[in-house]
Formats: structure tokens, C-alpha cells, sequence
């Protein structure tokens, strides 16, 4: 009888591959000597640089089983730990591993209700510790206190380029904190602090004077904060003047019509910002207007999310027109803004005459049937778009038809979204007939329709044609169960397709 001691190499090989990583890394090593020499020539276990151990139920003792595992290994670069209930004494355990720590770059413990004693467990580690780059804590209570330690201890470290800590309860005087920590420490370049319960006037007007002179944060996020109109202000004062921020976020900020006046300054001014998201912001047709204005003196701003602002037809009109003009935006997020049927209309226009423009998101925005032809004419010439999505806005089978033919004309779009849209089989043959001769398409979402067994089979013919399409999502339309023996053709025939359905 062969014992574990003499299988040959390549049989232990083969049992290790049958294995998942967390078991490989927690539960290979230190069973014996010549186990041991195999593991460390195994290819899965050398390579091994990232581990992603969410939602594992990481109590305290297996915490400490993982760290001792850890002070070990030396490719491990990217660990998550987020959403596992970890507890003080798995962190404890955790962070004086990391003390002397030489190879983790990236670490996440989001969401683990650790409380302030994280957070100066932590502190500890950022004094010491020369390799982490990137650090995660968001979602774990360390309220004012826990954020005064960490920025007593950034004020010391020269390594840290992303901190991020949004849903923490920081309030007001954990934002004061932050703001001393922007004004002397010159690493970090990306900070969260989103969901924190930030509003006070004269901490964002702190914050705006140091961003003036900061020349080292690129990312800031704010979202979900109390910002305000005045707050906004002070902001924009400051942005006019910074030339290293290229990313903001303050999304839901109640920044309001007037906060937008201000975000046109931005955009007039401004020469290094490439993303912002305002999303949420109640700025309505008229705050649309002002930015709109922005947009076409701007030549930087590659990346908008304008969201669930109530922009309406009329603030469409606005911010298609501008984007006739303006030449560096690659993507725009319009969704839920009832913009309806004339909204799409004036973005048709746009996109007969945009040369930048690649993702366009219109989710939520009523535009209906008469809203999809409009779009789709514009596609037939459009030869820029890449993505484009039109879910939840009841277009319906007549809708799809008219892209479908454009689909037919269409050398550039390769995601399209429809999920929600009250499509039936007739709307899904329409589709179907159009990819047998699309050769650019390379995903659609069509969930939460109605296109039941009928429509899966009219997929599945048309997929025995085409060989470029790569995703295609059919969840929740009622398919079936003769349904489902189309869609499991459709995988026979199509090992490259990536198919979601209700199995």
C-alpha cells in the first residue's frame, strides 16, 4: 500500500489541483518535511499573490491560523478580508504579523464592526510597516477617535498612497483629522471618506485651502456627505486653483441648482480633473443648464455620472448640445432623469455629430419606443459608441425592433444593456436575426423580461451562427423548463459564450 510519503510528485501535484486556494495556503504547510518541499515547488503556490477571502466567516482563530501562515509566505501582495466578523483579537493577531510585513501591499478589512480599537491597531502598523500601499478599513466604526490614530500615524508614514474609509462615523472632527493629515503627509494620493456624516462649513472650507496647495492627492471621495451649496463653493474656489486632483466624487452631497453654478466654474477653469461623479444632487433642468456650459469650455473631463438629478428633456437638451461641442468626455451616466422620449431624441442628434463619446447609460429614463427609434437611427451612422444602456425604459418590442436594425448596419457597439424593458419572443426574434449577421457585439443583457421559451429558441439558432458574442444574460423571463433545454444548447454549441439563466 503506497502511503502520502512516497506518492510521486506529480500525483500530489494532480491532488493540489482539485483544491481551492484558501485550502492550498491555510491547510497545506507543516503537515511534513517532504510535503513542505513539494508545496513550495508548486506552481498555484508560488505564484500565489492575491488571496480573496470575503464572506469566509473569519472568526479569531482562524484569523491567527491565517497570520501564522502569512509570516511565511513570501509572494503574497493583495489580501481581502472584508465581511468576515473578524473580531479584536483576529486583528490584534493580524496587524502585529504586519508589523514586520515585507511583501503585502493591499490590504481590505471592510465591514467587519472592528470599532476604534481597529483603528489603533492599525495605527500602529502604518509607523512601521514600509510596504503597504493600500489600505481598507470602510464599514468598521472607528468613529473620531479611531481616525485620530491613524492620522497621528500618517503624519509619520511615507508609504500609504490609498486610504479608504468611508461608513466609519467619523463625523466633523474625524474630517478635521483628514484634512491635517492632507496638509503635511506627501504620499497619499487617494482618500474615502464617503458616508461619514461630514457637513460642517468650516471643516470644507479647511479642506478647500489645503486642496489649493495639496499637489499629491489624485482621488477624493465624498459621497454621501452634507456638502451643501456653500460647501460646494468653497470646493470650487479651491479646484480652480489645484492641478493635481483627477477624480472627485460627491455624489448626494445636496449640493442643489446653485451648487451646479459653481461645478460650471470647475469645468471652465479646471485642467486636470477627468472624473466626477454628482450624482444625486437635485440640481435639476436649470443646474443642467449652468453645467452644460461647463462642459463645453472643458477639455479635460473624460468620465460624468449626472444620475438621478432630474435633469429632465429639457436639461437633456442641454447637455446634448454641449456634448456636439465638446471633445474630451468618454462616458456619460444619465441614468433615472426622465429625460423621456425627447431627451433621447436630442442625444440621437448628439451622437450623429460626437467623435469621443463610448458609454452612455440612460437607465430609468422613460424614453420608450419612440425614444429607442430616435437612438437607434443615430446608431446606423454613430461610429464611436461602444456601450450603451437603455434599461427599465419601457421600450418594448416595438423599441427593440428598431435597434435591431441598427444592429445590422452597427460596426462599433459591443454592449448593449435591455434588462426590464417588457420585451416578449417577438422582440428577442428581432434580436435574434440580428446577430446572425453582427460580427461586433460581445454582450447583451436581457433580463427580467418576458421573452420565455419561445425567445431562448430563437437565440439559440441565431448563436449557430454567430461566434463573436461572449455574454448573454437571460435571468428571470420565465423560460421554463423547455426553455432552459435551449439555453443548455446554446452552451453545447457555444463553449465560448458566458450564459446567465434560471437553471
Amino acid at each position: 500500500m503506497t502511503s502520502f510519503l512516497t506518492l510521486p510528485i506529480e500525483l500530489v501535484y494532480r491532488i493540489l489541483d482539485n483544491l481551492d486556494k484558501l485550502t492550498i495556503f491555510c491547510s497545506m504547510q507543516n503537515v511534513c518535511v517532504r510535503f513542505n518541499i513539494i508545496l513550495n515547488t508548486y506552481h498555484r503556490y508560488k505564484t500565489l499573490t492575491k488571496l480573496d477571502l470575503r464572506w469566509n466567516e473569519f472568526n479569531n482563530e482562524k484569523t491567527k491560523e491565517l497570520v501564522d501562515t502569512i509570516k511565511h509566505f513570501k509572494t503574497l501582495i493583495t489580501l481581502n478580508l472584508a465581511f468576515n466578523e473578524i473580531g479584536l483579537e483576529g486583528v490584534q493577531h493580524l496587524a502585529n504579523a504586519l508589523l514586520h510585513n515585507e511583501t503585502l501591499i493591499t490590504l481590505d478589512i471592510s465591514f467587519n464592526g472592528i470599532g476604534t480599537q481597529l483603528a489603533e491597531y492599525f495605527a500602529n502598523v502604518l509607523r512601521q510597516n514600509k510596504t503597504l500601499t493600500t489600505l481598507r478599513l470602510s464599514g468598521n466604526e472607528i468613529g473620531e477617535q479611531g481616525v485620530q490614530h491613524l492620522a497621528n500615524a500618517l503624519l509619520q508614514n511615507k508609504t500609504l498612497t490609498g486610504l479608504y474609509l468611508n461608513s466609519n462615523q467619523i463625523g466633523d472632527l474625524g474630517f478635521k483629522h483628514l484634512i491635517n493629515v492632507l496638509q503635511h503627509n506627501k504620499t497619499l494620493n487617494s482618500l474615502d471618506i464617503g458616508h461619514n456624516e461630514i457637513g460642517s462649513l468650516e471643516a470644507i472650507e479647511h479642506l478647500a485651502n489645503v486642496l489649493r496647495e495639496n499637489q499629491t492627492l489624485k482621488t477624493l471621495d465624498l459621497r454621501n456627505n452634507n456638502i451643501g451649496i456653500q460647501g460646494m463653493q468653497y470646493l470650487a474656489s479651491a479646484l480652480i486653483k489645484n492641478t493635481t486632483l483627477i477624480e472627485l466624487n460627491i455624489h448626494e452631497n445636496n449640493i442643489g441648482v446653485e451648487g451646479a453654478q459653481y461645478l460650471r466654474n470647475i469645468l471652465q477653469q479646471n485642467e486636470t480633473l477627468m472624473i466626477l461623479d454628482i450624482g444625486s444632487n437635485h440640481i435639476g433642468n436649470r443646474g443642467a443648464h449652468d453645467f452644460a456650459d461647463g462642459l463645453r469650455q472643458n477639455y479635460t473631463l473624460t468620465t460624468l455620472d449626472i444620475c438621478q438629478n432630474g435633469v429632465g428633456s429639457e436639461g437633456a437638451e442641454h447637455l446634448a448640445n454641449a456634448l456636439q461641442q465638446n471633445k474630451a468626455l468618454i462616458s456619460l451616466d444619465l441614468n433615472g432623469n426622465q429625460i423621456g422620449p425627447r431627451g433621447a431624441e436630442y442625444f440621437a442628434n448628439t451622437l450623429r455629430y460626437n467623435k469621443t463619446l463610448t458609454t452612455l447609460d440612460l437607465y430609468g429614463n422613460r424614453i420608450r419606443s419612440e425614444g429607442a427609434q430616435y437612438l437607434a437611427i443615430a446608431l446606423e451612422q454613430n461610429k464611436t459608441l461602444t456601450t450603451l444602456g437603455l434599461s427599465c425604459n419601457s421600450i418594448n418590442d416595438n423599441g427593440v425592433q428598431y435597434f435591431a436594425n441598427a444592429l445590422l448596419q452597427n460596426k462599433t457597439l459591443k454592449n448593449l444593456e435591455l434588462r426590464e424593458n417588457n420585451i416578449g419572443s417577438q422582440g428577442v426574434e428581432y434580436i435574434a436575426i440580428a446577430l446572425k449577421q453582427n460580427k461586433t457585439l460581445i454582450s447583451i443583457d436581457l433580463r427580467s423580461n418576458h421573452i420565455g421559451a419561445q425567445g431562448v429558441q430563437y437565440l439559440a439558432k441565431a448563436l449557430q451562427q454567430n461566434q463573436t458574442l461572449r455574454t448573454l444574460n437571460i435571468i428571470n423571463n420565465s423560460i421554463l423548463d423547455e426553455g432552459k433545454r435551449y439555453a443548455k444548447d446554446i452552451l453545447k454549441h457555444n463553449s465560448h459564450l458566458e450564459l446567465h439563466f434560471n437553471y
